[in-house]
């Protein structure tokens, strides 16, 4: 038995899920519904079509295994699953915080910036304030000599 159109895209769809989000799920749905649509205008048959895609469980498993080829970085489930866990967050009412990953360079730079900017600010207070305190010690060194001398 031959299947037609919408059975193709509902297992295909079935087996996409298994290892994709629901955004990229959706994404290749609509891709191999305009493909098929494009190529009936085109003057094939439905069944031509389908024939040569093949079997929409194993595109489905190819379409998986290259997006994990691909690393998954790019177009990866890092932005949906952030999204389940804020709405998962949202629904049973708990706080749900992201924690930000600096590459180990990045984070010696921003260290290393900000232990320059500490060093110069605390360089400016004391060449601000080294004028008053030379002075305060030449007063106290001067009081305790006049006071040694009166002894």
């Amino acid at each position: 038995m031959e299947m037609d159109r919408n059975e193709f895209i509902e297992k295909l769809q079935r087996t996409l899920a298994g290892g994709l989000s629901s955004a990229q799920v959706a994404e290749n749905v609509r891709y191999y519904q305009d493909y098929i649509a494009s190529e009936i205008r085109k003057g094939q048959t439905e069944e031509e079509v389908l024939s040569q895609l093949g079997d929409p469980r194993l595109l489905a498993k190819s379409i998986i295994e290259a997006n994990k080829r691909a690393g998954a970085s790019y177009g990866s489930n890092q932005e949906y699953d952030e999204e389940i866990a804020d709405e998962s967050a949202k629904r049973h009412g708990r706080r749900y915080e992201r924690s930000l990953m600096l590459p180990g360079w990045l984070f010696m730079v921003i260290i290393t910036v900000v232990v320059i900017v500490v060093i110069g600010i605390a360089t400016s207070l004391i060449s601000l304030f080294a004028p008053v305190i030379i002075v305060g010690l030449v007063v106290l060194l001067i009081a305790k000599v006049f006071q040694n001398n009166t002894k």
